[in-house]
């Protein structure tokens, strides 16, 4: 029951900034982590950068400095700044809670000139 919605993805220059949200509807622990992962093509799936209940977070070394994770209760945002050709990915929302794992359907993020 529990749908995870991601949004804000698109085409951006290199240098340039997108903002992505996820939405959590359903039956969740109030305390649980979530986060973003992606998946370039060809590649597996990485962790982008997560963040629990209490504040803690997880964030990959590719992206600290330029990506900020933010969460509002149910809502989930990536602000994700100085883009690289390199963040060129599908982008997944991601929740656990009481060793349940959730995903969303992803967003596509494409830095290109």
């Amino acid at each position: 029951q529990v749908q995870l919605v991601e949004s804000g993805g698109g085409l951006v220059q290199p240098g340039g900034s997108l903002r992505l949200s996820c939405v959590v509807s359903g039956r969740v622990f109030s305390a649980y982590r979530m986060g973003w992962y992606r998946q370039a093509p060809g590649k597996q799936r990485e962790l982008v950068a997560t963040v629990g209940g209490d504040g803690t977070s997880n964030v990959a070394d590719s992206v600290e400095g330029r990506f900020t994770l933010s969460r509002e209760n149910r809502n989930l945002y990536l602000k994700m700044d100085s883009l690289k050709p390199e963040d060129t990915a599908i982008y997944y929302c991601h929740v656990t809670s009481a060793g349940m794992r959730y995903w969303g359907q992803g967003t596509q993020v494409t830095v290109s000139s």
